[in-house]
């Protein structure tokens, strides 16, 4: 039986430096030979290239979908430097005019391109040629990332299995079972009690 993803969820960022760095020199899974890096303006396209050569050329191989979006990083956080220390008004007595300018110099930051892996199984693992090898894939993408949650339900060997990475770590996970209500379950459902057909 072929290895499946039945359920993913993302909300996985890396600086795209790091990203392309990651593919340099990958440890891809053995079904495939190579990657294709592809950027169409905002979105970054990570594309399998089987290994087996009975798949046909034509045949759309799983990719994964990044947006990539520009975030503004600071070199110390601002939040740390807000810390308790001497205010304007400290001391009791009048404000020290002087000290504002000192403390709206502007932190040191740089607008830095990020790799957002973000959505669930249709929006970041497209088509099913390969699925699973390039599922694995998104695994190394979700160990490397700085921040973000990776997770899935998969079958591997007729038997389901749960994954969750949060913040580049790897945590246990378990698979629930659960009914979720619907709006329709009263009028499909069949009302035995007063089935005028059962006696």
């Amino acid at each position: 039986m072929t290895s499946r993803v039945y359920r993913l969820h993302s909300t996985l960022e890396l600086p795209l430096e790091d990203t392309y760095d990651l593919f340099e020199e990958p440890d891809l899974p053995p079904e495939i030979e190579d990657v294709e890096i592809t950027r169409r303006n905002n979105t970054l396209i990570i594309s399998a290239v089987s290994a087996d050569d009975t798949i046909s050329k034509y045949t759309p191989t799983a990719q994964l979908k990044a947006s990539v979006t520009e975030n503004r990083v600071y070199e110390e956080d601002p939040e740390e430097m807000d810390g308790p220390g001497p205010g304007p008004n400290s001391g009791g007595g009048s404000p020290q005019w002087g000290t504002f300018e000192e403390e709206e110099e502007e932190i040191p930051s740089e607008l830095v391109e990020y790799a957002c892996f973000k959505g669930d199984l249709e929006t970041v693992l497209q088509n099913t040629a390969l699925q699973y090898p390039m599922f694995q894939v998104l695994c190394e993408v979700a160990k490397n990332a700085e921040k973000g949650t990776l997770t899935a339900i998969v079958c591997v060997d007729e038997e389901l299995e749960a994954v969750r990475i949060v913040d580049g770590e790897e945590l246990p996970a378990t698979i629930n079972v659960v009914e979720e209500p619907r709006d329709d379950a009263e009028n499909e459902s069949v009302d035995w009690r007063n089935n005028e057909f059962i006696s």
